[in-house]
């Protein structure tokens, strides 16, 4: 139990839809499909809807694009520009680790 007396929260590791790999929520990017159908990443990590998770790796986000994951997990298209946005995260995690 933590200190407010409530139960502490099980902590699962979400997987890569790109590699497979589990790897605990903040170590992962998470794009969302909202209630509305719009698909779109999440930077905080808890919008509302429906999430699939991929690794920080250029590879991951690439392999996600070519397997079409992001599509199969959402249930809905996912447009260019979000694939875009994560490779972009993707590099500027890499000039900063």
């Amino acid at each position: 139990m933590e200190a407010n007396g409530r139960p502490e929260k099980k902590k699962r590791p979400r997987s890569c839809v790109g590699c497979g790999e589990e790897a605990p929520k903040r170590e992962l990017l998470r794009v969302v499909r909202t209630p509305a159908g719009a698909v779109q990443y999440d930077p905080t990590g808890k919008a509302n809807g429906r999430g699939a998770y991929v690794c920080r790796q250029a590879s991951c986000v690439a392999a996600a694009r070519k397997k079409k994951a992001f599509a199969r997990a959402l249930k809905a298209e996912v447009p260019d520009s979000v694939y875009d946005e994560l490779a972009a995260l993707c590099k500027e995690d890499g000039a900063n680790g």
